[in-house]
């Protein structure tokens, strides 16, 4: 038989969705053939779906292009059992718990009245895990006056002695952690004068200055 107008109805229609109902005495393979829905062929779009009751089966089938119905699935007839998939989901969660670690370095200030061939005695409060320290000595552009010497942390003290350096001025002292420099501290500028012993002279009771001059009686 050919299609009938009259057993097509429209149970849903939207601007973008339609839900079709056709019922017929034709058989599904009657009705699946290329061009039985021409004369409403421009009412369906790929994608409609419709409710189809064939003599044979009944089926919820996709419209696809040209007005030719998709396989669909068969609710009843003298069909094979419908073929269930089952999907599962599986989910994955991760979680990353970081906490802060706090490393610090506290220079101790430098003692005043440092003089050309003396020490410079230097210490350093630390704290978190830094194990051991570099104290150096630097000029006023920052370059180093060697050696640097590496001191081993005990109970968050770190404790040395450089050599004082000529006389001179802008003199500053770093302190840092032996496996992460960034972590350091610097001191204030610091100068250092000469030997007591090159400036003063005794003769008799006259103090006398490195060039001979009188400095007092």
């Amino acid at each position: 038989m050919p299609f009938s107008p009259a057993s097509f109805n429209a149970l849903i229609q939207t601007s973008a969705f339609n839900l079709w109902h056709y019922r017929t005495a034709d058989t599904r393979a009657m009705v699946s053939a290329d061009g039985y829905f021409a004369p409403v062929a421009a009412s369906l779009q790929p994608g409609d779906l419709m409710v189809l009751q064939t003599v044979d089966a009944m089926a919820i089938v996709p419209l696809r292009s040209n007005d030719t119905l998709g396989p669909g699935v068969t609710l009843d007839g003298t069909v094979g059992p419908v073929s269930l998939l089952r999907a599962s989901a599986q989910g994955f969660r991760f979680g990353q718990a970081a906490s802060a670690v706090v490393r610090t370095i506290l220079l101790a200030p430098i003692a005043a009245g440092i003089l050309v061939g003396g020490s410079i005695p230097v210490s350093a409060r630390v704290a978190g895990p830094i194990s051991q320290v570099v104290f150096s000595l630097r000029q006023a552009d920052g370059t180093l006056v060697p050696p640097a010497k590496v001191v081993t942390v005990q109970g968050g003290q770190a404790v040395a002695s450089l050599a004082a350096p000529p006389s001179g001025s802008g003199y500053r002292i770093r302190v840092e952690d032996a496996a992460d420099p960034a972590i350091a501290a610097l001191s204030g500028s610091f100068s250092v004068a000469p030997e007591t012993g090159l400036l003063l002279d005794e003769v008799a009771d006259v103090l006398l200055t490195e060039s001979g001059n009188r400095l007092r009686r």
